[in-house]
């Protein structure tokens, strides 16, 4: 005699997870938290899970993009506690200097060969017109060659990096693979040579960026110590003022990218008048005090940021023509 249970269907196996194996039945993986539908995904959703990693693409990035153009808000914002809705300061601070720097290396690439194809041209003329002179082309042709010495001179933009190196002793034991790639340098032609200067200072932009955001902060701390008596609202602390280094970073990143991208016009002198009025308002909304402490203030940090700047930059120069 046939059962009747016999007779029913067999009950559905229960889905397993294709990375781990446990069962799960719901949209994730209860063990590993993998999407249980896999299907391929478009385009439009491989971007944005590839960009998402570093920022999300939703109201809360163009909520933080325009609250970034209103001066000490996004800073402000953050030290009340409203942190969600916006983008974090350092992953804005990342994304932003990274951006700048992509732009800024693809915006380079053709005045690069147009900077290194003149200097080309300016040393084979060089060449020729020393030959002419030494054949017989008289004054004519010395006068020739010094005029265009003097092109190149006023052209060379390599010069004093081929000679970097030599203010430093390199033949020192240790120093050994250093002193050799300064040696190979000097080897390359001036196009080679600009193409690597370009290429490093890209490269390790980003990363002297990160080391200048510290010291920003610790000359905040510096410039603003004293009690708290007169501003008890005045941030005290060296992450409140890493946070404010951050947003205004972040804005000086945007603003130089879009005076990249500018060609030039009102826009562009608006942009060029704004920024330091910006920092400026900026830092009076989140520090708060007089003008004329602020501006004091204000002018002891721009010096001493900008002797570190140059700083940097010569040390970006260095490392592009040492580690290549």
């Amino acid at each position: 005699m046939i059962d009747a249970h016999d007779l029913s269907p067999p009950a559905p196996a229960e889905p397993l997870c294709r990375n781990c194996g446990a069962v799960a039945p719901g949209t994730f993986c209860p063990n590993c938290g993998q999407e249980t539908s896999l299907a391929l995904p478009t385009v439009r959703a491989l971007l944005r899970e590839a960009a998402g990693r570093y920022v999300a693409f939703d109201g809360r990035m163009w909520r933080t993009l325009f609250g970034l153009w209103r001066p000490g808000f996004l800073t402000r914002e953050y030290l009340a506690g409203r942190r969600r809705r916006y983008i974090r300061p350092a992953r804005l601070f990342l994304v932003l200097s990274i951006g700048l720097f992509a732009l800024l290396r693809f915006e380079g690439l053709e005045r690069e060969h147009q900077l290194a194809e003149g200097i080309d041209t300016a040393e084979k003329n060089t060449v020729e017109a020393e030959a002419a002179a030494k054949s017989g082309a008289g004054k004519a042709g010395r006068a020739n060659a010094d005029a265009v010495g003097k092109k190149q001179t006023a052209g060379d933009v390599t010069t004093g990096s081929t000679e970097l190196y030599d203010m430093f002793d390199l033949s020192e034991p240790g120093l050994e693979p250093l002193n050799n790639r300064a040696k190979a340098f000097k080897r390359l032609s001036r196009k080679e040579q600009i193409d690597q200067i370009f290429s490093g200072v890209f490269r390790y932009g980003p990363y002297a960026m990160f080391a200048l955001l510290p010291l920003f902060a610790l000359l905040l701390k510096v410039v603003y110590v004293g009690r708290s008596r007169r501003y008890p609202l005045r941030p005290r602390r060296y992450a409140a003022h890493l946070v404010f280094g951050a947003h205004n970073h972040a804005y000086l990143f945007l603003t130089v990218a879009l005076l990249v991208l500018l060609p030039g016009g009102p826009v562009y002198a608006a942009l060029m008048i704004w920024t330091p009025v910006y920092l400026l308002l900026s830092m009076r909304a989140v520090y708060g005090g007089r003008w004329s402490g602020m501006i004091a203030r204000a002018a002891v940090i721009f010096v001493v940021y900008l002797i570190f700047f140059v700083l940097f930059v010569l040390g970006l120069v260095v490392a592009a023509i040492l580690l290549g």
